[in-house]
């Protein structure tokens, strides 16, 4: 094992993966030395546990009070570039670097190889077949391809900014194909794993063979063999969700960032972090190319475009005959619904049009189960979670009331806990569920099924739904932003949203762009094959600025006006934020130490510390929660500003501070 990057020192460094800032010095097994990255197993705390060697000991600990490694592992070397991913990742996060090493094999049984282990690594051929690309498409792929393997040190991120159907998919692929010519590694990133099972069978057409999977879905022994696989380099192709970005690549050549827009690529718990943007750092760190792919960019991405720091490359038309839908606001002020209609008559007077001339439909409504408040007609109780600031919904599948924050359920009580009135419980607005219900009264020789995420329990069961679309024994799907995913329905031609305001409700900064977001990537389920697509919107508020750029198909003008009002609010992307959130089961000890946390925060001109306050939800899974945000010019490097600051700050061991560097949610 001694090459020229063995450490001939008499100790050794090993980080293990729990949540510990820094790594431990341990003498080196006898008759051994070690290389920078080497597996190895360590005592640590009473047990033994599977650590990387990051370098040479620090000699702080004399050598007769040091424990030995217990025995080197037969596993292939961390790469240096991953471990400095490791170590920047912990320090742009405040995240211990122990826990980030977490995310790279979590544990031994997870890693090490056991004696019946097989795994043949598909051959990926990059020219399997061949799609027919549109001029456009093939320009934009040739920029791509021209920066597979290219030695810059500059401009290593590409936004692929394409309108929904135009072919995104197809020319990232035609990167992929390159990037598997040279021999190396290519990882294509998506936001839910539901979508993993659609992209499979399209990636398997177009290079011959399946790519790798890396999702918490997988069994056990699947994630030991394909972890195995990539980090011996054997796997060339990986399809993962955003944790796949922390695996050992040998050779990594290519990241592909598929709908970098998501906010399921912010992990909000652990080690806190956004997997587009830590895709773009360790793409950075490796020198390679990353690729975002998006109908509707973030404006982060589409502001770093501007500033220079991206390229940016287009796709505006549909490829093939397929025309962008029509798109028609329904103002709700105008009719007059009964408490158990949803659906205006323009809405169903379409939806049936579309079901009788024998083509496709779909109501979205981003919202699961049934209703989303149950009260008592007597005295107005609502039925909150005991343990969060939240209403729970009603489910009729499951006949239960859900938190859909911390999973409590509960039966729904034949007396109101609050007036003792029997059989007073009403359900307010509308879920998914009961949309199908009131399509089912309304339309009963319709075929639908509810496509949520808590309707499906895996990527196959949401491609079965997709397959019956495909095979047309479905007229119509209800369900919500699950629906958005990319999946092409070519006979598809008509689009509901049910609740376009639904999202804007709120102080979520963010508010107007996700809506945005997702209703444009809604409308564009519609009309992707020959027979033109509309979509009908049902808003309160027709006059808001995001109807307008819907109706209007002005998405730049919206995201323009969008980073002019971050710019005058001091909010991302031109300033930084940072959220510090601090909970505890006793309200008083927890608003204490928020207030003692703002007081101690540093006097620098630079920074606005806002706060402390309650958090939107005040209280989740039973812990009180109070927040301090913290603004502050680009300039300013805000992780090592919160590092020294919070280094000064000592809370009792039974409340927790939650850092956010860059945060995603306010909830």
């Amino acid at each position: 094992m001694i090459n020229a990057s063995a450490i001939p020192q008499k100790t050794l460094r090993v980080l293990v993966p729990a949540p510990l800032g820094d790594a431990y010095d341990y003498l080196p097994p006898e008759g051994e030395i070690l290389q920078k990255g080497a597996f190895v197993e360590v005592p640590f705390g009473g047990r033994k546990m599977i650590g990387v060697v990051w370098g040479a000991g620090t000699g702080e600990v004399p050598e007769d009070k040091l424990k030995a490694i217990i025995r080197p592992l037969p596993l292939p070397l961390v790469p240096e570039v991953s471990r400095a991913f490791v170590d920047w990742v912990a320090g742009y996060t405040l995240t211990p670097a122990g826990a980030v090493l977490k995310m790279m094999f979590g544990s031994a049984k997870l890693i090490e190889p056991k004696k019946n282990d097989a795994f043949v690594c598909p051959a990926f051929d990059p020219d399997f077949h061949q799609p027919l690309l549109s001029d456009d498409q093939k320009k934009a792929a040739e920029v791509l391809k021209g920066k597979v393997g290219a030695q810059s040190d500059t401009l290593h991120t590409t936004l692929l900014d394409g309108v929904t159907g135009s072919g995104k998919t197809e020319v990232f692929c035609e990167a992929i194909a390159e990037c598997l010519r040279q021999g190396k590694q290519a990882l294509v990133l998506l936001p839910e794993i539901a979508m993993t099972a659609a992209l499979i069978d399209r990636f398997a057409a177009r290079f011959g063979a399946r790519p790798i999977e890396w999702h918490s879905g997988l069994g056990e022994r699947q994630r030991r063999l394909h972890w195995q696989a990539i980090a011996r380099g054997e796997a060339k192709f990986i399809l993962g969700a955003r944790s796949a970005l922390f695996l050992p690549y040998p050779d990594l050549g290519l990241i592909v960032v598929d709908e970098e827009h998501e906010a399921a690529y912010k992990q909000e718990e652990g080690a806190i972090y956004h997997g587009r943007d830590m895709a773009v750092a360790r793409a950075h760190l490796g020198k390679i190319p990353v690729v975002l792919s998006s109908a509707t960019p973030s404006l982060e991405s589409l502001f770093n475009t501007q500033q220079g720091k991206y390229d940016h490359v287009v796709l505006r038309e549909r490829f093939g005959y397929a025309q962008m839908p029509h798109i028609e606001v329904v103002d709700l002020r105008r009719y007059k619904l009964s408490a158990q209609e949803f659906i205006s008559p323009p809405l169903f007077d379409g939806l049936q049009e579309t079901l009788a001339a024998g083509r496709q439909a779909m109501l979205f409504l981003n919202r699961r189960g049934y209703a989303p408040l149950t009260l008592c007609r007597s005295c107005g109780h609502r039925l909150q979670c005991p343990q969060c600031t939240a209403w729970l919904t009603e489910h009729k599948t499951s006949s239960r009331l859900h938190c859909h924050h911390c999973g409590y359920t509960m039966r729904l009580p034949n007396t109101c806990p609050s007036c003792e009135a029997e059989g007073r419980f009403a359900a307010c607005g509308p879920g998914v569920e009961r949309i199908a219900e009131e399509v089912k009264k309304r339309l009963p020789e319709a075929r639908f099924a509810v496509m949520a995420s808590d309707t499906l329990e895996s990527p196959e069961a949401a491609q079965a739904l997709v397959d019956q679309m495909a095979r047309r024994e479905l007229d119509l799907l209800i369900g919500t932003q699950i629906m958005a995913k990319g999946y092409h329905f070519p006979r598809l031609t008509f689009v509901g949203v049910v609740d376009g305001d639904l999202g804007l409700a709120g102080g979520d900064p963010r508010a107007a762009e996700r809506t945005f977001q997702l209703l444009q990537q809604m409308a564009g389920r519609s009309g992707r094959g020959e027979d033109a697509g509309r979509v009908l919107l049902q808003t309160t508020a027709p006059e808001h600025p995001v109807m307008k750029a819907i109706i209007k198909g002005d998405r730049d003008a919206f995201m323009q006006a969008e980073l002019n009002e971050r710019a005058a609010y001091r909010l991302p992307p031109y300033w930084r934020l940072a959220s510090l959130t601090i909970s505890g089961e006793d309200v008083n000890q927890v608003i204490k130490a928020a207030q003692h946390l703002a007081s101690t925060a540093p006097q620098n001109e630079n920074l606005r510390i806002l706060g402390p306050a309650p958090a939107p939800y005040a209280r989740l899974r039973g812990r009180y929660r109070h927040r301090v945000m913290v603004q502050a010019p680009r300039s300013v490097n805000l992780s090592a500003v919160l590092r020294r600051w919070l280094a000064t700050v000592k809370l009792p061991r039974n409340l927790r501070l939650l850092i956010d560097v860059d945060p995603y949610s306010f909830l």
